[in-house]
């Protein structure tokens, strides 16, 4: 997908903390990211916002426009990082696809891997309660932006803060607070200046049953 965005794409730049797009707003774009991270998130009730994924380079996002002539967006998009953007037209990016076949495919196996990928994470929130959702969540964090330094110690090299996490994980701030304190006091996690380092990542598994799900299904973005 990426020659295509390169080849008939336009490039933008968006500094971090600001919007790309927001839930609501007219959906004409899609996007393909560079460089840099940008997190999507959705609006829940009383304005809490969830954050249902944390994308980095070669993720598309805006996606949910394709094929279906959706007008606005369903979820909002906020640069985490100073990040550069190849934007396409969705009428632009559809007549590609629908002219080469091949890339056709490609799309379709990539939406399918974004589905399961939404699906695993759906029912871990519901299914394992708010400690099975912080650890699957670290889990997939540890997945996505890991730097494994042994079998079961992997360094998360994301800078987050509670409040990221606990949008992440769909539940309060407080509530994340004391499980990951609980988790540091038993020397799971240690934290530093915002990183994670997680001690013994086979005790997060094992606590949630974990499923081995495939690396390309167990993340975060």
């Amino acid at each position: 997908m990426h020659h295509l965005f390169k080849d008939y794409g336009l490039v933008i730049k968006v500094k971090k903390g600001s919007s790309i797009f927001r839930e609501g707003e007219r959906a004409e774009h899609i996007f393909f990211i560079e460089q840099g991270a940008v997190q999507i998130s959705k609006e829940a009730e009383h304005g809490k916002e969830l954050t249902l994924r944390i994308c980095g380079p070669h993720a598309l996002i805006g996606e949910s426009a394709m094929f279906c002539k959706t007008s606005y967006h369903s979820t909002s998009a906020k640069a985490l990082e100073d990040v550069q953007l190849l934007t396409l037209h969705t009428d632009t990016l559809e007549l590609l696809l629908s002219e080469n076949p091949p890339l056709m495919l490609e799309y379709i196996k990539w939406l399918q891997t974004e589905n399961l990928k939404h699906q695993s994470r759906l029912r871990d929130l519901m299914l394992n309660g708010k400690k099975g959702a912080l650890f699957s969540t670290l889990i997939r964090l540890a997945n996505t932006y890991g730097e494994f330094r042994s079998e079961n110690e992997v360094f998360i090299n994301f800078s987050l803060t509670n409040t990221d996490i606990a949008n992440l994980c769909a539940t309060s701030r407080e509530m994340i607070n004391r499980m990951l304190n609980d988790l540091k006091n038993h020397h799971i996690l240690t934290f530093d200046k915002g990183y994670i380092t997680i001690n013994n990542l086979q005790f997060l598994k094992d606590e949630i049953a974990c499923e081995n799900c495939p690396l390309s299904i167990c993340r975060i973005d």
